[in-house]
């Protein structure tokens, strides 16, 4: 059974840092791409960041690039995805999800897990 499970969120202050874990079981997560999405009540659910297969990484907000990492490690079968300078604009609900593309769209992901609140405020 193809599970995956967000975990590391929490409160944190304006500039501070989170680091996120999509731990997968049921599959192998190295031949799949991960995607990292985020939704706030009332909007859309956006896509973050995408990590291939080949460890390819795409980011695709504006204000996250230079300050999210995503990264991989297969041994543990867990993709991270490492929040620094953290801003309350950034507060949302944090998702991962398996992937055919590494796309921001939602449509090229057919395996989500159940989320984990990012909460950024003073």
């Amino acid at each position: 059974q193809v599970q995956l499970v967000e975990s590391g969120g929490g409160l944190v202050q304006p500039g501070g840092s989170l680091r996120l874990s999509c731990a997968a079981s049921g599959f192998t997560l190295d031949n799949y791409v991960i995607g990292w999405f985020r939704q706030v009540p009332g909007k859309e659910r956006e896509g973050v960041s995408c990590i291939s297969s080949n460890n390819r990484s795409r980011y695709f907000v504006d204000g996250v690039k230079g300050r999210f990492t995503i990264s991989r490690d297969n041994a543990k079968n867990t993709v991270y995805l490492q929040m620094n300078s953290l801003k309350p604009e950034d507060t949302a609900v944090y998702y991962c999800a398996r992937g055919y593309y590494c796309s921001a769209s939602l449509s090229d992901y057919y395996y989500w897990g159940q989320g984990t609140q990012v909460t950024v405020s003073s």
